[in-house]
């Protein structure tokens, strides 16, 4: 029987874990080599909604292309080799750490031909990297054919862009369109689009110029095909002895319990959410602070400190919360997670959102902590360790959590950017794991509000950087009724069923809720995550939900 368009690009998903997960355990492999010519092909069947034209022979992927390099160390296109490393005391070294803009990790550059690149997160950063590199080395190859006729003879748009970007490096003024006229031959794309590409990479705050860029990436295919210069990714012995341990998890999370012991709030009822920081700060401390009434006015506040992150209005609500209750907790794990913990006791209105008291203060006054996003497999060692009772004097303290609320970002397969999904299920792809759980919160608290809103499974994929339309396509329109896909979700939800059902380390009927917010639709063309980032989008859903968590979990019942 012929197999599905589906099947196929499933198959391929697991072919490149497979092959990804045998070369981390060899230590290292060569792109463009045996090995890596597996990721390769399984890239190409696959062909991810992200890297849009990746399988086109000819056009360099644009959006792909900006979408990567915001995630990866600037420089990466000029270095031949890459190694990925643990925490492993560079931090402490002279070496200046190169910290990407939308991935934050700390990155070394040893010397121009080598970079160091810091994995704290788990397997999935590691799965998510070693593909967006395999999409940056198929892209060169594309530029090598460009910049060569089928003899192998340099062409003149090569050798030009190789001027212009000499004179930038150099500091020299050059014509940037005679430039990008030049540079659109060897993507294969339009000078319109050239020029339109060249602004968005100069308004990047991490990415070198897309002529720099173009041509290091050509360069090292060039010196790899002519001169057997191989590019070559390699694991560091440390790094491959910690992965799946929970190293950095138990860190983090013993900086939290610490930190509620030094407080006294360690016997306190708690609370645990995964958001925005910013967004249960502001929701619960602006009514206080500004003397807000409804969620309406919570929201415009947002929206103004958003625009204008320095608005004498956040730094107001930050300095009363941190006399009332308010405590931070930056990352020094290596995590990237901050955290933050409330002590509702300490608040001078007795109200934890407008017009939603809380009980009496005192011994039961609830306690709440609040966690910044996970990142794949990494939200079931952090929350796996969060919840665990606190060792200390040779004795077990459990912690007494009421509720466990995640708010996440999410592809939705319905509707579009900024609107709402509510998993009654999360459904673990390529897996047998499935997670139906009952969610406290309903379609119905977000309708209303201006917003879509789709209830239903939810898919926790490998990678987002992985899914095409065929999967998710089938996800959505058989009997799983999928809403939506995301990373998170069914790890967060396996630390929960472990930790109340069969670790018993926290109560059985521990409250869960879970809501998304969609930041891309992958089914819509110029909707994908390579798209750019919800901006002032996001405001919205993101305070609609941190405000139905508070108000489910603290009203009327």
């Amino acid at each position: 029987m012929k197999r599905t368009r589906a099947q196929e690009s499933r198959g391929a998903i697991e072919r490149l874990y497979i092959t990804m997960r045998h070369l981390f355990t060899r230590g290292s492999y060569k792109p463009l080599g045996v090995s890596g010519e597996t990721l390769v092909n399984s890239l190409m069947v696959l062909s991810p909604e992200i890297y849009g034209s990746v399988t086109d022979p000819e056009k360099l992927e644009l959006e792909g292309l900006l979408y990567v390099m915001e995630r990866l160390p600037r420089g990466i296109e000029e270095c031949r080799y890459v190694r990925l490393i643990s925490r492993e005391g560079y931090e402490t070294s002279h070496l200046t750490p190169i910290v990407p803009a939308r991935r934050k990790r700390n990155c070394y550059r040893l010397d121009p031909q080598i970079m160091y690149v810091e994995m704290t997160r788990g397997r999935s950063d590691i799965y998510d990297i070693l593909t967006h590199l395999t999409f940056l080395y198929v892209e060169s190859r594309k530029i090598l054919r460009n910049a060569s006729d089928p003899k192998g003879k340099i062409s003149l748009n090569w050798n030009m862009l190789e001027e212009f970007v000499k004179k930038e490096a150099a500091g020299e003024e050059f014509d940037k369109e005679a430039a990008s006229a030049y540079l659109s031959h060897l993507m294969g794309r339009t000078f319109e689009e050239t020029v339109d590409a060249v602004e968005k990479f100069e308004k990047s705050p991490n990415s070198n110029s897309l002529f720099s860029i173009i041509y290091h990436m050509g360069r090292l295919a060039f010196d790899e095909s002519t001169k057997g210069l191989d590019r070559e990714i390699s694991f560091s012995a440390t790094l491959r002895e910690r992965i799946g341990h929970h190293v950095y998890g138990e860190l983090w999370a013993q900086k939290i319990k610490e930190t509620l012991d030094q407080h006294g709030l360690l016997k306190r009822p708690i609370h645990i959410i995964s958001a925005n920081l910013h967004s249960v700060l502001n929701t619960i401390y602006g009514p206080q602070a500004l003397g807000l009434k409804t969620y309406e006015e919570i929201e415009k506040v947002a929206m103004d400190i958003s625009v204008r992150s320095k608005t004498h209005q956040g730094k107001t609500i930050l300095d009363y919360a941190t006399k009332h209750g308010f405590i931070d907790i930056p990352d020094t794990s290596g995590t990237n997670i901050g955290a933050q913990i409330i002590d509702t006791a300490l608040f001078e209105k007795n109200e934890i959102i407008p017009g939603v008291k809380l009980g009496e203060k005192g011994e039961e006054s609830p306690v709440i902590v609040v966690m910044d996003y996970a990142f794949g497999e990494q939200a079931y060692e952090c929350f796996d360790e969060l919840l665990k009772a606190y060792h200390k004097d040779g004795k077990d303290i459990p912690l007494d959590v009421i509720s466990t609320s995640i708010m996440g970002k999410a592809g939705i397969l319905y509707g579009g950017k900024g609107d709402l999904m509510i998993p009654t299920a999360h459904v673990f792809e390529g897996t047998a794991d499935n997670y139906p759980f009952k969610n406290e919160l309903k379609k119905s608290d977000f309708e209303g509000y201006g917003l879509g809103v789709y209830q239903g499974s939810m898919i926790t994929v490998l990678g987002t950087s992985l899914q095409n339309k065929d999967i998710l396509t089938y996800f959505m329109k058989s009997s799983w009724n999928a809403v939506g896909l995301e990373m998170e979700g069914a790890h967060y939800q396996k630390a929960i069923q472990s930790a109340s059902k069969i670790r018993r380390s926290i109560r059985s009927n521990v409250k869960v809720l879970y809501a998304y917010y969609a930041s891309d639709n992958p089914l819509e063309s110029g909707s994908t995550l390579a798209s750019g980032a919800l901006g002032m989008e996001g405001v919205r859903p993101t305070y609609l939900i941190t405000y139905k968590i508070l108000e489910k979990l603290f009203g009327k019942k």
